[in-house]
């Protein structure tokens, strides 16, 4: 099990350029057309503190006189998604970046803070082993399987404790 934090203090600018880059070779390797605009919405959510939605990062994109739409954004977005650039945090219908790969077929484990609204990132083999079987059960194959857990992170729980 690994951690890896979304919340404050994680994005460093090593990170935003460490992304990018994997975008890059991705987007080389698969043949895929990497557009001025997904690197820009790469780097936007690379760039951020926290979750951003699409029109958080078409506000943060536009200039006076050039809007960028909010609809170009969620194309650039579920580009990014399905390549593993960014995760979805569906609870918060919000992005954010992911400097590492995962294994096929790993899945991820969101836990969001009610306190800070930091969003720590984690696998969990033993849950993903379980759904594993439970989907195999239901016959159900899954377009993604993100877990999302909210509640109080520990250093908001020391803070308060």
């Amino acid at each position: 099990m690994h951690g890896h934090e979304h919340g404050a203090g994680h994005h460093h600018h090593a990170h935003g350029l460490d992304v990018v880059a994997r975008a890059e070779a991705l987007c080389r390797d698969r043949d895929l057309q990497f557009t001025r605009l997904r690197r820009d919405v790469l780097e936007t959510v690379a760039a951020a503190q926290g979750p951003l939605g699409a029109y958080d990062i078409a506000e943060r994109l536009s200039v006076p006189g050039r809007r960028v739409a909010a609809v170009s954004v969620y194309r650039a977005l579920d580009f990014l998604t399905e390549l593993g650039l960014v995760h979805r945090i569906a609870s918060r219908n919000a992005f954010v970046s992911c400097a590492h790969e995962h294994g096929a077929g790993e899945g991820l484990v969101f836990l969001i803070c009610r306190t800070c609204g930091g969003i720590g990132e984690t696998t969990a083999p033993e849950i993903e082993a379980g759904l594993g079987r439970a989907l195999d059960r239901a016959g159900f194959k899954p377009a993604s399987r993100i877990v999302e857990v909210e509640g109080e992170c520990g250093a908001c729980r020391e803070r308060t404790g």
